[in-house]
Protein backbone atom coordinates (compact mmCIF):
# COMPACT_ATOMS: atom_id res chain seq x y z
CA UNK A 1 0.00 0.00 0.00
CA UNK A 2 2.91 2.38 0.56
CA UNK A 3 3.77 2.60 -3.12
CA UNK A 4 0.15 3.31 -4.02
CA UNK A 5 -0.03 6.11 -1.45
CA UNK A 6 3.09 7.64 -2.93
CA UNK A 7 1.28 7.97 -6.23
CA UNK A 8 -2.08 9.02 -4.87
CA UNK A 9 -1.16 10.99 -1.72
CA UNK A 10 0.84 14.24 -1.94
CA UNK A 11 2.23 13.86 1.58
CA UNK A 12 4.38 10.81 0.84
CA UNK A 13 7.56 11.43 -1.10
CA UNK A 14 10.00 8.52 -0.75
CA UNK A 15 9.63 4.78 -0.85
CA UNK A 16 12.78 2.64 -1.07
CA UNK A 17 12.67 -0.17 -3.60
CA UNK A 18 13.66 -2.62 -0.89
CA UNK A 19 10.32 -2.05 0.83
CA UNK A 20 8.52 -3.24 -2.28
CA UNK A 21 10.68 -6.31 -2.76
CA UNK A 22 10.81 -7.44 0.85
CA UNK A 23 8.61 -10.29 1.96
CA UNK A 24 7.12 -11.09 -1.43
CA UNK A 25 5.32 -14.39 -1.58
CA UNK A 26 6.42 -17.30 -3.80
CA UNK A 27 3.42 -16.54 -6.03
CA UNK A 28 4.34 -12.87 -6.45
CA UNK A 29 4.13 -11.59 -10.03
CA UNK A 30 4.48 -8.14 -11.62
CA UNK A 31 0.77 -8.00 -12.36
CA UNK A 32 -0.06 -9.04 -8.80
CA UNK A 33 2.16 -6.24 -7.55
CA UNK A 34 0.48 -3.70 -9.78
CA UNK A 35 -2.91 -4.80 -8.50
CA UNK A 36 -1.72 -4.41 -4.91
CA UNK A 37 -0.13 -1.08 -5.74
CA UNK A 38 -3.48 0.41 -6.71
CA UNK A 39 -5.84 -1.64 -4.52
CA UNK A 40 -8.01 1.22 -3.32
CA UNK A 41 -9.70 1.32 0.06
CA UNK A 42 -12.31 3.73 1.27
CA UNK A 43 -9.84 5.66 3.41
CA UNK A 44 -8.02 6.74 0.24
CA UNK A 45 -11.09 8.61 -0.99
CA UNK A 46 -10.59 11.45 1.48
CA UNK A 47 -7.17 12.57 0.28
CA UNK A 48 -6.19 16.15 0.95
CA UNK A 49 -5.52 18.28 -2.09
CA UNK A 50 -2.26 20.18 -2.15
CA UNK A 51 0.26 21.69 -4.51
CA UNK A 52 3.37 19.99 -3.11
CA UNK A 53 3.24 16.66 -4.92
CA UNK A 54 6.11 14.25 -5.27
CA UNK A 55 5.36 11.05 -7.17
CA UNK A 56 7.81 8.16 -7.11
CA UNK A 57 5.93 5.25 -8.67
CA UNK A 58 7.65 5.58 -12.04
CA UNK A 59 11.08 5.65 -10.43
CA UNK A 60 10.19 2.69 -8.22
CA UNK A 61 8.82 0.55 -11.03
CA UNK A 62 11.43 1.42 -13.64
CA UNK A 63 14.34 0.99 -11.20
CA UNK A 64 13.31 -2.54 -10.23
CA UNK A 65 15.53 -4.99 -12.09
CA UNK A 66 14.87 -8.53 -13.15
CA UNK A 67 17.49 -9.75 -10.67
CA UNK A 68 15.86 -7.94 -7.74
CA UNK A 69 12.52 -9.58 -8.44
CA UNK A 70 14.01 -13.00 -9.11
CA UNK A 71 12.23 -13.37 -12.44
CA UNK A 72 13.41 -14.54 -15.81
CA UNK A 73 13.27 -12.02 -18.64
CA UNK A 74 10.42 -13.93 -20.27
CA UNK A 75 8.30 -13.62 -17.10
CA UNK A 76 8.32 -9.85 -16.80
CA UNK A 77 7.18 -6.92 -18.87
CA UNK A 78 7.51 -3.27 -18.04
CA UNK A 79 3.97 -1.98 -17.56
CA UNK A 80 5.30 1.57 -17.52
CA UNK A 81 5.89 1.59 -21.29
CA UNK A 82 2.99 1.45 -23.76
CA UNK A 83 4.76 -0.79 -26.28
CA UNK A 84 4.98 -3.62 -23.72
CA UNK A 85 1.19 -3.97 -23.75
CA UNK A 86 1.38 -5.67 -27.14
CA UNK A 87 0.18 -9.25 -26.69
CA UNK A 88 2.94 -11.83 -27.02
CA UNK A 89 0.38 -14.07 -28.76
CA UNK A 90 0.29 -11.80 -31.79
CA UNK A 91 2.60 -12.99 -34.59
CA UNK A 92 5.09 -10.32 -35.59
CA UNK A 93 5.20 -9.10 -39.18
CA UNK A 94 8.27 -9.34 -41.39
CA UNK A 95 10.08 -6.02 -40.98
CA UNK A 96 11.50 -5.84 -44.51
CA UNK A 97 8.07 -6.11 -46.10
CA UNK A 98 6.50 -3.91 -43.42
CA UNK A 99 8.93 -1.09 -44.24
CA UNK A 100 8.02 -1.42 -47.91
CA UNK A 101 4.31 -1.33 -47.06
CA UNK A 102 4.86 1.99 -45.29
CA UNK A 103 6.07 3.41 -48.60
CA UNK A 104 3.69 1.87 -51.14
CA UNK A 105 0.48 1.21 -49.18
CA UNK A 106 -0.55 4.81 -48.77
CA UNK A 107 -2.37 7.55 -50.65
CA UNK A 108 -2.14 8.83 -54.23
CA UNK A 109 0.17 11.70 -53.25
CA UNK A 110 2.03 10.24 -50.25
CA UNK A 111 3.22 6.96 -51.82
CA UNK A 112 6.98 6.68 -52.35
CA UNK A 113 7.89 4.21 -55.11
CA UNK A 114 10.64 1.71 -54.38
CA UNK A 115 13.99 1.58 -56.14
CA UNK A 116 14.92 -1.57 -58.05
CA UNK A 117 17.19 -2.63 -55.19
CA UNK A 118 14.45 -2.10 -52.60
CA UNK A 119 11.82 -3.89 -54.67
CA UNK A 120 14.18 -6.79 -55.33
CA UNK A 121 14.82 -7.24 -51.62
CA UNK A 122 11.09 -7.23 -50.83
CA UNK A 123 10.10 -9.62 -53.62
CA UNK A 124 12.96 -11.98 -52.76
CA UNK A 125 11.80 -12.00 -49.12
CA UNK A 126 8.22 -12.79 -50.17
CA UNK A 127 9.41 -15.54 -52.54
CA UNK A 128 11.53 -17.20 -49.83
CA UNK A 129 8.65 -17.08 -47.38
CA UNK A 130 6.20 -18.53 -49.90
CA UNK A 131 8.66 -21.39 -50.47
CA UNK A 132 8.83 -22.05 -46.72
CA UNK A 133 12.42 -20.90 -46.38
CA UNK A 134 11.70 -18.30 -43.66
CA UNK A 135 10.49 -19.08 -40.15
CA UNK A 136 8.97 -17.27 -37.15
CA UNK A 137 9.38 -13.49 -37.28
CA UNK A 138 11.05 -13.64 -40.70
CA UNK A 139 8.00 -15.30 -42.25
CA UNK A 140 5.78 -13.05 -44.37
CA UNK A 141 2.11 -13.56 -43.52
CA UNK A 142 -0.52 -13.73 -46.23
CA UNK A 143 -1.96 -10.55 -44.77
CA UNK A 144 1.35 -8.79 -45.42
CA UNK A 145 1.61 -10.24 -48.91
CA UNK A 146 -1.94 -9.21 -49.64
CA UNK A 147 -1.42 -5.69 -48.32
CA UNK A 148 1.78 -5.18 -50.29
CA UNK A 149 0.42 -6.52 -53.57
CA UNK A 150 -2.92 -4.73 -53.12
CA UNK A 151 -1.00 -1.48 -52.75
CA UNK A 152 1.00 -2.21 -55.88
CA UNK A 153 -2.13 -3.14 -57.85
CA UNK A 154 -4.10 -0.03 -56.87
CA UNK A 155 -1.10 2.15 -57.71
CA UNK A 156 -0.85 0.57 -61.16
CA UNK A 157 -4.57 0.90 -61.86
CA UNK A 158 -5.61 4.19 -60.29
CA UNK A 159 -2.76 6.40 -59.04
CA UNK A 160 -1.32 9.45 -60.81
CA UNK A 161 1.83 8.93 -62.84
CA UNK A 162 4.17 10.26 -60.12
CA UNK A 163 3.17 7.53 -57.65
CA UNK A 164 2.61 4.64 -60.07
CA UNK A 165 5.27 1.97 -60.38
CA UNK A 166 8.83 3.15 -60.82
CA UNK A 167 10.97 1.66 -63.56
CA UNK A 168 12.94 -0.13 -60.85
CA UNK A 169 9.79 -1.70 -59.40
CA UNK A 170 8.71 -2.86 -62.86
CA UNK A 171 12.08 -4.44 -63.64
CA UNK A 172 12.13 -6.22 -60.28
CA UNK A 173 8.57 -7.49 -60.74
CA UNK A 174 9.29 -8.74 -64.27
CA UNK A 175 12.23 -10.70 -62.86
CA UNK A 176 10.44 -12.22 -59.88
CA UNK A 177 6.87 -12.70 -61.15
CA UNK A 178 7.52 -15.98 -63.08
CA UNK A 179 8.94 -17.40 -59.84
CA UNK A 180 6.27 -15.89 -57.57
CA UNK A 181 3.37 -17.18 -59.62
CA UNK A 182 4.59 -20.73 -58.99
CA UNK A 183 5.01 -20.21 -55.23
CA UNK A 184 2.22 -17.87 -54.11
CA UNK A 185 -1.26 -19.12 -53.17
CA UNK A 186 -4.00 -18.33 -55.72
CA UNK A 187 -5.72 -15.66 -53.60
CA UNK A 188 -2.49 -13.65 -53.33
CA UNK A 189 -1.87 -14.01 -57.08
CA UNK A 190 -5.39 -12.69 -57.65
CA UNK A 191 -4.66 -9.60 -55.53
CA UNK A 192 -1.31 -9.03 -57.29
CA UNK A 193 -2.77 -9.20 -60.80
CA UNK A 194 -6.57 -9.57 -60.72
CA UNK A 195 -7.07 -9.22 -64.48
CA UNK A 196 -3.79 -10.69 -65.66
CA UNK A 197 -2.86 -7.40 -67.27
CA UNK A 198 -0.55 -5.53 -64.87
CA UNK A 199 2.58 -7.67 -65.12
CA UNK A 200 4.15 -8.41 -68.49
CA UNK A 201 4.10 -12.20 -68.11
CA UNK A 202 0.47 -12.26 -67.03
CA UNK A 203 -1.16 -15.20 -65.30
CA UNK A 204 -4.63 -16.61 -65.89
CA UNK A 205 -5.07 -17.34 -62.17
CA UNK A 206 -6.19 -13.83 -61.27
CA UNK A 207 -8.89 -13.46 -63.94
CA UNK A 208 -10.30 -16.92 -63.16
CA UNK A 209 -10.21 -16.65 -59.38
CA UNK A 210 -13.71 -16.62 -57.83
CA UNK A 211 -13.41 -18.18 -54.37
CA UNK A 212 -14.99 -21.36 -53.03
CA UNK A 213 -18.09 -20.31 -51.08
CA UNK A 214 -20.79 -17.73 -51.64
CA UNK A 215 -19.21 -15.42 -49.05
CA UNK A 216 -15.80 -15.73 -50.72
CA UNK A 217 -17.39 -14.96 -54.08
CA UNK A 218 -18.89 -11.77 -52.68
CA UNK A 219 -15.52 -10.83 -51.22
CA UNK A 220 -13.67 -11.47 -54.48
CA UNK A 221 -16.19 -9.40 -56.40
CA UNK A 222 -15.77 -6.51 -53.98
CA UNK A 223 -11.99 -6.75 -54.15
CA UNK A 224 -12.01 -6.62 -57.94
CA UNK A 225 -13.80 -3.29 -57.74
CA UNK A 226 -11.48 -1.88 -55.07
CA UNK A 227 -8.28 -3.12 -56.74
CA UNK A 228 -9.37 -1.35 -59.94
CA UNK A 229 -9.59 1.90 -57.98
CA UNK A 230 -13.34 1.82 -57.53
CA UNK A 231 -15.62 2.09 -54.51
CA UNK A 232 -18.31 -0.05 -52.90
CA UNK A 233 -21.87 0.64 -51.88
CA UNK A 234 -23.19 0.68 -48.31
CA UNK A 235 -24.75 -2.79 -48.47
CA UNK A 236 -21.69 -4.27 -50.18
CA UNK A 237 -19.33 -3.11 -47.44
CA UNK A 238 -21.59 -4.25 -44.64
CA UNK A 239 -22.17 -7.62 -46.28
CA UNK A 240 -18.45 -8.31 -46.76
CA UNK A 241 -17.59 -7.26 -43.21
CA UNK A 242 -20.24 -9.53 -41.75
CA UNK A 243 -19.07 -12.39 -43.96
CA UNK A 244 -15.42 -12.28 -42.86
CA UNK A 245 -15.60 -11.15 -39.22
CA UNK A 246 -14.70 -12.08 -36.56
CA UNK A 247 -11.28 -13.36 -37.55
CA UNK A 248 -9.67 -16.27 -35.74
CA UNK A 249 -6.28 -15.76 -34.06
CA UNK A 250 -4.67 -18.35 -36.33
CA UNK A 251 -6.37 -17.14 -39.49
CA UNK A 252 -3.63 -16.32 -42.00
CA UNK A 253 -6.14 -16.15 -44.85
CA UNK A 254 -7.38 -12.71 -43.91
CA UNK A 255 -7.81 -10.25 -46.73
CA UNK A 256 -6.21 -6.87 -45.99
CA UNK A 257 -8.19 -3.65 -45.99
CA UNK A 258 -5.91 -0.66 -45.80
CA UNK A 259 -6.64 2.95 -46.67
CA UNK A 260 -5.23 4.11 -50.02
CA UNK A 261 -7.95 5.79 -52.02
CA UNK A 262 -10.08 8.06 -49.81
CA UNK A 263 -13.28 6.31 -48.70
CA UNK A 264 -16.65 7.57 -49.83
CA UNK A 265 -19.25 8.65 -47.28
CA UNK A 266 -21.31 5.52 -47.90
CA UNK A 267 -18.28 3.29 -47.31
CA UNK A 268 -17.48 5.07 -44.04
CA UNK A 269 -21.09 4.79 -42.88
CA UNK A 270 -21.05 1.07 -43.61
CA UNK A 271 -17.88 0.54 -41.57
CA UNK A 272 -19.25 2.71 -38.78
CA UNK A 273 -22.62 1.00 -38.44
CA UNK A 274 -21.88 -2.58 -39.51
CA UNK A 275 -21.73 -4.13 -36.04
CA UNK A 276 -24.07 -1.88 -34.06
CA UNK A 277 -26.29 -4.86 -33.27
CA UNK A 278 -23.51 -7.40 -32.67
CA UNK A 279 -24.39 -7.76 -28.97
CA UNK A 280 -27.93 -6.43 -29.17
CA UNK A 281 -29.25 -2.92 -28.56
CA UNK A 282 -26.99 -0.70 -26.43
CA UNK A 283 -28.11 -0.05 -22.85
CA UNK A 284 -29.63 3.37 -22.15
CA UNK A 285 -28.24 5.36 -19.20
CA UNK A 286 -30.66 7.49 -17.22
CA UNK A 287 -28.58 10.69 -17.42
CA UNK A 288 -29.38 14.11 -18.80
CA UNK A 289 -26.17 14.34 -20.87
CA UNK A 290 -23.61 11.88 -22.23
CA UNK A 291 -20.46 12.67 -24.21
CA UNK A 292 -18.80 9.89 -26.18
CA UNK A 293 -15.03 10.41 -26.50
CA UNK A 294 -13.45 8.97 -29.65
CA UNK A 295 -9.70 9.13 -29.12
CA UNK A 296 -7.46 7.41 -31.72
CA UNK A 297 -7.34 3.80 -30.58
CA UNK A 298 -3.58 3.49 -31.20
CA UNK A 299 -2.75 5.99 -28.47
CA UNK A 300 -0.18 8.71 -27.84
CA UNK A 301 3.55 8.15 -28.18
CA UNK A 302 4.86 11.62 -27.31
CA UNK A 303 2.47 13.90 -25.45
CA UNK A 304 0.30 13.84 -22.33
CA UNK A 305 -3.05 12.13 -22.96
CA UNK A 306 -5.58 13.97 -20.81
CA UNK A 307 -9.05 12.66 -21.75
CA UNK A 308 -9.42 10.24 -18.82
CA UNK A 309 -8.82 13.08 -16.36
CA UNK A 310 -11.04 15.47 -18.33
CA UNK A 311 -13.88 12.94 -18.03
CA UNK A 312 -13.45 12.85 -14.25
CA UNK A 313 -13.70 16.66 -14.16
CA UNK A 314 -16.74 16.99 -16.43
CA UNK A 315 -18.63 14.29 -14.55
CA UNK A 316 -18.51 16.48 -11.40
CA UNK A 317 -21.14 18.83 -12.81
CA UNK A 318 -23.40 16.39 -14.61
CA UNK A 319 -21.65 16.03 -17.97
CA UNK A 320 -21.40 12.24 -18.03
CA UNK A 321 -18.73 10.73 -20.27
CA UNK A 322 -18.08 7.41 -22.01
CA UNK A 323 -14.56 6.60 -23.16
CA UNK A 324 -13.78 3.65 -25.42
CA UNK A 325 -10.74 2.09 -27.09
CA UNK A 326 -8.37 -0.85 -26.76
CA UNK A 327 -5.35 -1.71 -24.65
CA UNK A 328 -2.83 -1.66 -27.52
CA UNK A 329 -3.14 -1.09 -31.25
CA UNK A 330 -0.78 -0.53 -34.18
CA UNK A 331 0.61 1.36 -35.92
CA UNK A 332 1.62 3.67 -33.04
CA UNK A 333 1.13 1.32 -30.08
CA UNK A 334 0.95 4.36 -27.80
CA UNK A 335 -0.52 5.16 -24.39
CA UNK A 336 -4.25 4.45 -24.12
CA UNK A 337 -6.93 4.95 -21.49
CA UNK A 338 -7.16 1.19 -21.05
CA UNK A 339 -3.47 0.94 -20.18
CA UNK A 340 -3.77 3.71 -17.59
CA UNK A 341 -6.90 2.29 -15.99
CA UNK A 342 -5.47 -1.22 -15.94
CA UNK A 343 -2.25 0.06 -14.37
CA UNK A 344 -4.25 1.86 -11.65
CA UNK A 345 -6.17 -1.30 -10.85
CA UNK A 346 -9.51 -0.59 -12.52
CA UNK A 347 -11.58 -3.27 -14.20
CA UNK A 348 -11.08 -2.84 -17.96
CA UNK A 349 -13.35 -5.73 -18.93
CA UNK A 350 -16.65 -3.93 -18.36
CA UNK A 351 -19.62 -4.71 -20.56
CA UNK A 352 -21.66 -1.79 -21.91
CA UNK A 353 -24.32 -2.65 -19.33
CA UNK A 354 -21.81 -2.40 -16.49
CA UNK A 355 -20.54 0.88 -17.92
CA UNK A 356 -24.10 2.18 -17.88
CA UNK A 357 -24.29 1.46 -14.15
CA UNK A 358 -21.12 3.47 -13.46
CA UNK A 359 -22.28 6.34 -15.65
CA UNK A 360 -25.52 6.51 -13.66
CA UNK A 361 -23.65 6.40 -10.33
CA UNK A 362 -23.92 9.89 -8.83
CA UNK A 363 -20.45 9.51 -7.29
CA UNK A 364 -18.80 8.57 -10.60
CA UNK A 365 -20.56 9.68 -13.80
CA UNK A 366 -18.16 8.28 -16.41
CA UNK A 367 -16.95 4.91 -17.69
CA UNK A 368 -14.58 3.17 -20.10
CA UNK A 369 -15.58 0.33 -22.45
CA UNK A 370 -13.05 -1.73 -24.38
CA UNK A 371 -13.76 -2.61 -27.99
CA UNK A 372 -12.92 -6.15 -26.91
CA UNK A 373 -16.15 -6.24 -24.87
CA UNK A 374 -18.41 -4.15 -27.09
CA UNK A 375 -17.38 -5.13 -30.64
CA UNK A 376 -15.51 -8.45 -30.53
CA UNK A 377 -15.67 -8.80 -34.31
CA UNK A 378 -13.78 -5.56 -34.87
CA UNK A 379 -11.39 -6.32 -32.01
CA UNK A 380 -10.43 -9.56 -33.79
CA UNK A 381 -8.68 -7.45 -36.45
CA UNK A 382 -5.83 -6.21 -34.24
CA UNK A 383 -3.24 -8.68 -35.54
CA UNK A 384 -4.29 -8.07 -39.13
CA UNK A 385 -4.05 -4.31 -38.60
CA UNK A 386 -0.43 -4.66 -37.52
CA UNK A 387 0.40 -6.69 -40.62
CA UNK A 388 -1.21 -4.32 -43.12
CA UNK A 389 0.78 -1.43 -41.60
CA UNK A 390 -1.44 1.46 -42.71
CA UNK A 391 -4.58 2.55 -40.88
CA UNK A 392 -7.76 0.97 -42.26
CA UNK A 393 -11.11 2.80 -42.59
CA UNK A 394 -11.95 1.47 -39.12
CA UNK A 395 -9.37 3.85 -37.67
CA UNK A 396 -11.81 6.62 -38.56
CA UNK A 397 -15.14 4.95 -37.90
CA UNK A 398 -14.34 3.25 -34.58
CA UNK A 399 -14.03 6.72 -33.04
CA UNK A 400 -17.71 7.44 -33.73
CA UNK A 401 -19.42 4.78 -31.62
CA UNK A 402 -22.20 4.72 -29.00
CA UNK A 403 -21.69 1.65 -26.84
CA UNK A 404 -24.11 3.16 -24.28
CA UNK A 405 -26.97 5.53 -25.09
CA UNK A 406 -28.57 8.21 -22.89
CA UNK A 407 -32.13 9.30 -22.13
CA UNK A 408 -30.94 12.90 -22.34
CA UNK A 409 -28.70 14.68 -24.84
CA UNK A 410 -25.76 12.94 -26.46
CA UNK A 411 -22.60 14.35 -28.03
CA UNK A 412 -19.51 12.87 -29.70
CA UNK A 413 -15.99 14.32 -29.59
CA UNK A 414 -13.23 12.94 -31.81
CA UNK A 415 -9.72 13.81 -32.92
CA UNK A 416 -8.23 13.87 -36.41
CA UNK A 417 -4.85 14.48 -37.99
CA UNK A 418 -5.14 14.35 -41.78
CA UNK A 419 -6.96 17.31 -43.30
CA UNK A 420 -10.10 16.22 -45.08
CA UNK A 421 -11.29 13.81 -42.40
CA UNK A 422 -12.99 16.44 -40.27
CA UNK A 423 -16.09 16.56 -42.49
CA UNK A 424 -16.49 12.76 -42.79
CA UNK A 425 -16.24 12.47 -39.00
CA UNK A 426 -18.91 15.12 -38.50
CA UNK A 427 -21.05 13.39 -41.13
CA UNK A 428 -20.85 10.15 -39.15
CA UNK A 429 -21.74 11.97 -35.93
CA UNK A 430 -24.83 13.45 -37.56
CA UNK A 431 -25.69 10.00 -38.90
CA UNK A 432 -25.59 8.83 -35.27
CA UNK A 433 -28.29 11.38 -34.47
CA UNK A 434 -26.45 13.08 -31.61
CA UNK A 435 -27.34 16.61 -30.47
CA UNK A 436 -23.76 17.90 -30.80
CA UNK A 437 -20.50 16.84 -32.42
CA UNK A 438 -16.96 18.14 -32.25
CA UNK A 439 -13.74 17.25 -34.06
CA UNK A 440 -10.40 18.55 -32.81
CA UNK A 441 -7.04 18.57 -34.54
CA UNK A 442 -4.99 17.82 -31.46
CA UNK A 443 -1.36 16.87 -31.15
CA UNK A 444 -0.70 13.40 -32.58
CA UNK A 445 -4.21 13.43 -34.03
CA UNK A 446 -5.71 13.09 -30.55
CA UNK A 447 -8.75 15.08 -29.47
CA UNK A 448 -7.11 17.18 -26.74
CA UNK A 449 -6.44 20.86 -27.34
CA UNK A 450 -3.00 22.10 -26.34
CA UNK A 451 -2.05 25.18 -24.35
CA UNK A 452 1.14 25.83 -26.30
CA UNK A 453 1.50 28.76 -28.66
CA UNK A 454 1.14 28.12 -32.35
CA UNK A 455 4.52 27.66 -33.99
CA UNK A 456 5.53 30.31 -36.52
CA UNK A 457 6.93 27.46 -38.60
CA UNK A 458 3.78 25.34 -38.39
CA UNK A 459 3.05 23.15 -41.37
CA UNK A 460 0.55 24.01 -44.03
CA UNK A 461 -3.04 23.01 -43.56
CA UNK A 462 -5.23 23.18 -40.52
CA UNK A 463 -3.40 24.19 -37.33
CA UNK A 464 -3.30 22.25 -34.07
CA UNK A 465 -6.34 23.27 -31.94
CA UNK A 466 -8.53 23.67 -35.01
CA UNK A 467 -12.07 22.72 -34.00
CA UNK A 468 -15.16 22.13 -36.11
CA UNK A 469 -18.57 20.89 -35.13
CA UNK A 470 -22.27 21.34 -34.67
CA UNK A 471 -24.64 21.78 -31.73
CA UNK A 472 -28.31 22.16 -31.06
CA UNK A 473 -29.67 25.66 -31.61
CA UNK A 474 -32.94 27.52 -31.57
CA UNK A 475 -32.49 28.37 -35.21
CA UNK A 476 -30.17 26.53 -37.57
CA UNK A 477 -29.38 25.77 -41.16
CA UNK A 478 -29.69 22.02 -40.84
CA UNK A 479 -31.78 19.53 -38.93
CA UNK A 480 -31.13 15.99 -37.68
CA UNK A 481 -34.02 13.96 -36.26
CA UNK A 482 -36.04 17.13 -35.76
CA UNK A 483 -33.24 18.98 -33.92
CA UNK A 484 -32.02 22.24 -35.43
CA UNK A 485 -28.23 22.37 -35.62
CA UNK A 486 -25.76 25.18 -35.99
CA UNK A 487 -22.27 24.59 -37.36
CA UNK A 488 -19.06 26.24 -36.21
CA UNK A 489 -15.31 26.17 -36.78
CA UNK A 490 -12.51 28.00 -34.99
CA UNK A 491 -8.91 27.80 -33.82
CA UNK A 492 -8.68 27.73 -30.03
CA UNK A 493 -5.93 29.85 -28.48
CA UNK A 494 -5.64 29.15 -24.74
CA UNK A 495 -4.11 32.56 -24.12
CA UNK A 496 -7.37 34.22 -25.19
CA UNK A 497 -8.98 32.68 -22.10
CA UNK A 498 -6.32 33.63 -19.58
CA UNK A 499 -4.26 30.45 -19.79
CA UNK A 500 -0.57 31.16 -20.25
CA UNK A 501 1.10 29.28 -23.12
CA UNK A 502 3.09 26.21 -22.08
CA UNK A 503 4.53 23.27 -23.97
CA UNK A 504 2.56 20.06 -23.72
CA UNK A 505 4.21 17.68 -21.21
CA UNK A 506 6.12 14.83 -22.83
CA UNK A 507 5.37 11.27 -21.81
CA UNK A 508 7.23 9.35 -24.55
CA UNK A 509 5.22 6.13 -24.16
CA UNK A 510 5.52 6.09 -20.35
CA UNK A 511 2.16 5.06 -18.93
CA UNK A 512 3.24 5.93 -15.39
CA UNK A 513 4.45 9.37 -16.44
CA UNK A 514 1.05 10.05 -18.01
CA UNK A 515 -0.71 8.88 -14.84
CA UNK A 516 1.57 10.96 -12.65
CA UNK A 517 0.85 14.11 -14.66
CA UNK A 518 -2.90 13.52 -14.54
CA UNK A 519 -3.07 12.66 -10.86
CA UNK A 520 -0.84 15.58 -9.92
CA UNK A 521 -3.22 17.87 -11.78
CA UNK A 522 -6.29 16.36 -10.09
CA UNK A 523 -4.51 16.89 -6.76
CA UNK A 524 -4.51 20.58 -7.67
CA UNK A 525 -0.88 20.95 -8.74
CA UNK A 526 -0.81 23.90 -11.11
CA UNK A 527 1.11 23.57 -14.34
CA UNK A 528 0.81 22.52 -18.00
CA UNK A 529 -1.12 19.29 -17.32
CA UNK A 530 -3.57 21.09 -15.00
CA UNK A 531 -4.12 23.85 -17.58
CA UNK A 532 -4.63 21.33 -20.39
CA UNK A 533 -7.30 19.46 -18.43
CA UNK A 534 -9.07 22.72 -17.55
CA UNK A 535 -8.97 23.94 -21.16
CA UNK A 536 -10.33 20.68 -22.58
CA UNK A 537 -13.10 20.36 -20.01
CA UNK A 538 -14.34 23.94 -20.20
CA UNK A 539 -13.90 24.44 -23.93
CA UNK A 540 -15.65 21.19 -24.82
CA UNK A 541 -18.53 22.16 -22.51
CA UNK A 542 -18.80 25.48 -24.33
CA UNK A 543 -18.45 24.18 -27.89
CA UNK A 544 -20.98 21.38 -27.36
CA UNK A 545 -23.50 23.87 -25.98
CA UNK A 546 -23.65 22.28 -22.52
CA UNK A 547 -25.84 23.85 -19.85
CA UNK A 548 -24.02 26.52 -17.84
CA UNK A 549 -21.16 26.83 -20.34
CA UNK A 550 -22.43 29.64 -22.53
CA UNK A 551 -19.70 31.90 -21.11
CA UNK A 552 -16.25 30.33 -21.66
CA UNK A 553 -14.72 31.90 -18.56
CA UNK A 554 -17.55 30.50 -16.43
CA UNK A 555 -17.07 27.06 -18.01
CA UNK A 556 -13.33 27.14 -17.26
CA UNK A 557 -13.92 28.26 -13.67
CA UNK A 558 -16.39 25.41 -13.20
CA UNK A 559 -13.73 22.94 -14.32
CA UNK A 560 -11.17 24.49 -11.97
CA UNK A 561 -13.54 24.20 -9.03
CA UNK A 562 -14.11 20.51 -9.81
CA UNK A 563 -10.37 19.92 -9.46
CA UNK A 564 -9.52 22.32 -6.63
CA UNK A 565 -12.35 20.98 -4.46
CA UNK A 566 -11.00 17.43 -4.80
CA UNK A 567 -14.21 16.17 -6.41
CA UNK A 568 -12.62 15.14 -9.71
CA UNK A 569 -9.93 13.06 -8.00
CA UNK A 570 -12.52 11.46 -5.76
CA UNK A 571 -14.59 10.44 -8.77
CA UNK A 572 -11.60 8.84 -10.46
CA UNK A 573 -10.81 6.87 -7.30
CA UNK A 574 -14.48 5.91 -6.98
CA UNK A 575 -14.38 4.60 -10.54
CA UNK A 576 -11.26 2.50 -9.95
CA UNK A 577 -12.78 0.97 -6.82
CA UNK A 578 -16.36 0.47 -8.02
CA UNK A 579 -15.45 -0.83 -11.49
CA UNK A 580 -14.30 -4.01 -9.74
CA UNK A 581 -17.57 -4.37 -7.83
CA UNK A 582 -20.21 -3.54 -10.45
CA UNK A 583 -22.67 -6.36 -11.05
CA UNK A 584 -22.71 -8.13 -14.40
Amino acid sequence: MTAMKALLNPQLSFIPISSLCAGKSPNWTPNHHIGTLFNLHSKNLGLRIGSRTCFTARAVLESATIDQFGLSESDIRNPAVSSTYRSSELPKPNQTVLDAQARVCTGPTQTKPLSEEQATKVLDTILKSARGELKDEEEVSKAQMGAFFAGMTIRANAFPEATQWSEGERRAMNTFWPLLVRALPPDVIFIADPEGSIIGAGSSIGPRFVGNSSSEMRLVGALREVLAGGHLGFEEVQGVLRDVLPLKMDNDDAIPSGRMNRETDRELKAYCLAFDDELGPPPVADVRSLTHYGEPYDGNTRFFRSTLFVAAVRSCYGESCLLHGVEWLPPKGGITEEQMLKFMGANTNLSPLQAKTLIEDEEIGFAYVSQREARPSLYSLISLREHIKKRPPLATTEKVQQFVRARGKEAIVSGFYHEGYEEPLLMLMKRRGVHAGLVVKGEEGALSMTTRSRSLNSSKGLPVNYCSGFRAAGLGVSEVDGVSLESFSLEVNAKDYGIEPTDTPRTDRSVTKNIELGLAALHGKKGPAYDRIILNAGMVDHLLGCDGAEDISVALDRAREAIDSGRALKRLLNYIKNSKKVQK
